[in-house]
Parts: structure tokens; C-alpha cells; sequence
């Protein structure tokens, strides 16, 4: 069992597999020209599964496999494969550009639940965001995984200006299909310009479905980051994740491992625990991650204490969301 000093047990691993991208979301990277890690630097397929092994066998019930887009990675199939023999949860949060090719391996690893980053459903503002013309395929990716049967969540980062207009538009788009649209409120990284005025706050984004729609909550299941409500007479749901308004870190069970093998104990967290440099040089990495979640910060990796409009950005301390993998 992982806790930290408040008493919170750690069950749910999130494994970057890497800092690499073929989109370009500007919230996500820094906006500057970004050297990408080389291979020699990221963790290889037989760490990623040691290190995972290690997490399982100290209670580890869930794993989510991240990046950049984790299903750049040439080896991703056979981290995948590796990875659904453990006695784990697998699952895979991805921009939906490469699942054609990649649905036989998600099946036969037994993966059930795929979160696709979303943030648009109008092709011209998705090559905006993304600066990539792929909006139709990550649309039949989204078709193709719903015809197998795999329980589909959305990704949607709201925006002031950008995309809070398209609200309405993913709530409609739950009424004839299963899925889960999670709008999240901007987070501040390095490098992607976050200013309080641009995020749109868990209390807005419900008062613009009211005007539309009549929603109730649903119950929350241990340890979910996310407020989930459902409309009566749709077959989807939605869910808000307020990390800046409304966080959830008094039962956070949640921690990151880095493309490069960093531990992070929290998303916001200034410090991290090089765990790969430990497993290369054969010394003892589980002494090393226990003392990282036990000195874990209360909330918000100690950092975002203000309210967030006092919030000076530029100040924390932290990667850009791609090196960290959300």
C-alpha cells in the first residue's frame, strides 16, 4: 500500500509513455520551438513494465497510459500487450488519430474505457487548435470505438472566447450517444499562457447547460475527479473537472510517471523522483517512491493555494502538461 501523510492510499498510477505529440495544442505545449525527449532519455518498454510491476505489487488497481500522445510511440502496441497481463485496469487517454490501427491491441489487452482530447467539434477550429486537418478521423475513430463496445469519455478543455460557445454542442451530441463528455477547466503549465480570464469555471459551464437543459448529479464513485451529472432522456452523460475552482484533492489517489521516469506525487507538484535513473542503476526504487507520496502536499502540489484569480501563472513551478502527461 502507497500513502501519503495524510492518509491517503495511492491505487491509480498515470504512465506517460511520452513527451511527443502530432498535434499542437497550444494549452497543452509551450508555444516556442520544443525539442522533444530523445528515445535514450525515455523509459523503454521492459522499464515501463518493471516499474509497473513494482506499483501493482504495492496495491496499484489502475493504470492509465498517457503521453503527448502515447500512441506516437512505435513500441506502444507492445507496451500495451505488456501491460494488460498485469492485474490492472488499463486504460488510455488519446487524441483518436491512430485507433483504427490500434483497436485489435486495445482488445486483446482488455482495455475497456478510452478518453479522447476533444476540444472542438467544428473542423476549421479543430485545425486551430491542433494545427492539424485530422478532425474527421479522430470523429470515426470516436464511431468505431462505440461500435466495439468500449465506453467512450471526452476531453474538452473550455475556453473563454475559443470554445465555450460549443457547450451546448456537446451536450446535444450525448443525446443519442454513450458517451461521457468531461468539460475541464483550463490549467495553468509552463510555457501555455494561462490567464485567469480565458478559463471558464465550473459554476459558468453549469449555468450554460442550464439554459438549455435539465440535469441532476450522479453519485460519485470513490476518488473521481470529476462532478458527473446526467439529462434525463439522453443516452451520454457529462462531468466537470474543477481543478482550479472546485478541486478534489482531498481524496486524490493519483500519481505520475514521466516519460523519462520522473515520479510526480501531483500534478501541480515543484519536485519530482527520478525512479529510472534508481531501476538503471539496479538501487532500490520502491524506498524512493514511498518517500514520494508520503511528503505528497495537501492540495495542489502546495503551490495554487490563492483563489485563482490572484493566481500569478508565471510563478509556478512546474513542466509544461506534455512532459508531464496530464
Amino acid at each position: 500500500m502507497i500513502a501519503d501523510s495524510f492518509g491517503r492510499v495511492h491505487d491509480y498510477l498515470r504512465i506517460s509513455l511520452t513527451d511527443n505529440c502530432n498535434f499542437r495544442c497550444f494549452y497543452c505545449m509551450p508555444e516556442e520551438e520544443y525539442d522533444f525527449s530523445p528515445a535514450s532519455r525515455l523509459m523503454q518498454t521492459d522499464e515501463i513494465v518493471q516499474l509497473a510491476r513494482i506499483f501493482v505489487e504495492q496495491g496499484v488497481k489502475k493504470i492509465r497510459l498517457t503521453g503527448g500522445e502515447p500512441l506516437v510511440r512505435k513500441d506502444a502496441a507492445e507496451i500495451i500487450a505488456a501491460l494488460g497481463k498485469l492485474p490492472v485496469e488499463l486504460v488510455i487517454t488519446t487524441n483518436g488519430t491512430r485507433i483504427t490501427e490500434m483497436l485489435p491491441t486495445f482488445l486483446e489487452a482488455g482495455i475497456k474505457t478510452v478518453n479522447i482530447s476533444l476540444d472542438t467539434l467544428q473542423p476549421e477550429k479543430f485545425l486551430l487548435i491542433t494545427r492539424r486537418d485530422l478532425f474527421h478521423q479522430v470523429r470515426s475513430n470516436i464511431e468505431l470505438l462505440l461500435q466495439h463496445k468500449i465506453t467512450v469519455k471526452i476531453n474538452m478543455v473550455v475556453m473563454k472566447g475559443l470554445n465555450d460557445d460549443e457547450i451546448k454542442d456537446f451536450i446535444d451530441w450525448t443525446k443519442h450517444n454513450p458517451i461521457q463528455i468531461r468539460f475541464i477547466e483550463f490549467m495553468p503549465f509552463s510555457g501555455n499562457k494561462w490567464t485567469s480570464n480565458k478559463m471558464c469555471s465550473l459554476d459558468e459551464i453549469l449555468a450554460t447547460i442550464a439554459n438549455d437543459f435539465t440535469f441532476l448529479p450522479v453519485k460519485a464513485e470513490p476518488h473521481d475527479t470529476a462532478k458527473s451529472f446526467m439529462i434525463p432522456g439522453h443516452e451520454g452523460s457529462f462531468a466537470v473537472i474543477s481543478t482550479m475552482t472546485a478541486p478534489f484533492c482531498s481524496t486524490c489517489n493519483r500519481m505520475r510517471l514521466t516519460a523519462d521516469g520522473k515520479l510526480k506525487n501531483c500534478l501541480f507538484s515543484d519536485g519530482e523522483t527520478d525512479l529510472l535513473s534508481a531501476l538503471r542503476n539496479k538501487e532500490a526504487v520502491l524506498p524512493l517512491i514511498h518517500a514520494s507520496i508520503w511528503s505528497k502536499k495537501k492540495e495542489l502540489g502546495g503551490q495554487l493555494g490563492a483563489h485563482f484569480e490572484q493566481l500569478d501563472a508565471d510563478a509556478i513551478k512546474n513542466r509544461s502538461m506534455i512532459t508531464i502527461g496530464g
